[in-house]
């Protein structure tokens, strides 16, 4: 069974996409509280829900350019990893093994 793939607004594909997901989440979220809040604070329904759209603008952009930065950086440090143990491979008891540490005798009788 095909899972099909939940579009917003027709172009945004939420299931493949990177925190786009969490983002729409918590997105609605903060337009809840964002409206709610000042629909108690103030009773004007019109002005709630321009605040209630601004709230979730700002909270969908925020929380997206926060986890699109740490994904950056773990797939950094992904890389790094994975470039360590490459090199860890190929080196591993070879005299460039930085690992190896060599002693006076054996560079003299070398």
């Amino acid at each position: 069974m095909d899972q099909q793939s939940f579009k917003l607004m027709g172009f945004l594909d939420v299931q493949s996409v990177p925190c786009a997901r969490e983002s729409v989440l918590y997105g609605s979220v903060g337009s809840l509280v964002a409206g709610l809040g000042y629909f108690l604070a103030t009773s004007r329904v019109r002005r709630s829900c321009d605040v209630a759209v601004g709230g979730f603008i700002c909270t969908m952009l925020g929380y997206w350019f926060y986890c699109r930065y740490n994904l950056a950086q773990q797939r950094i440090r992904q890389r790094m990893l994975k470039e360590a143990v490459r090199n860890k491979i190929l080196y591993e008891g070879s005299h460039l093994d930085p690992a190896r540490k060599q002693t006076g005798n054996e560079r003299s009788d070398s």
